[in-house]
């Protein structure tokens, strides 16, 4: 693998900030468009999240909604290391993520800390994502962000 062109890496960087941008706006129609061609799996559980519509609901269903319309949190994707095959059209990039939250009743913290390893495909010329595995390494208080305790999931010995 290499860098590839430009192109391709800021097309690729583009895909994971929006992302980050999506979720954090609480649009999960935009993220299963993201992934109508994609998965996500998560690390240490079974099972993978496959398409536009079942990764719209996945988000839905597991995303509390404040009453301004977000999720009240900022998404932060960092140290992105991308590697692009250009002849193959496959890429793959590394990266850490951040979530920050605030809202009325929990002052602005960290809650989640983590990885994501992912992997792309060109198809009629677009960089797409092709899979997402999410590793949750860190929790702190989601009760304001999940519908679900995260944290019972997550080894952190």
């Amino acid at each position: 693998m290499s860098v590839g062109t430009w192109e391709s890496h800021h097309d690729i960087t583009t895909l994971l900030y929006r992302y980050t941008e999506y979720i954090d706006a609480a649009d999960f129609d935009a993220i299963g468009e993201l992934f109508e061609h994609g998965k996500i799996t998560t690390r240490g559980m079974s099972g993978a999240t496959e398409g536009r519509e079942a990764v719209r609901d996945l988000y839905k269903n597991t995303n509390k909604v404040h009453p301004d319309g977000t999720l009240r949190t900022r998404h932060l994707c960092t140290n992105v290391i991308v590697d692009i095959d250009e002849s193959a059209g496959t890429a793959t990039a590394r990266s850490s993520f951040l979530v920050l939250q605030a809202t009325k009743d929990l002052p602005l913290q960290p809650i989640v800390a983590g990885r994501y390893r992912d992997r792309f495909e060109r198809a009629a010329g677009k960089w797409r994502f092709a899979e997402r595995e999410m590793s949750v390494e860190q929790v702190g208080d989601v009760h304001e962000h999940l519908a679900f305790d995260l944290a019972a999931f997550i080894d952190q010995a």
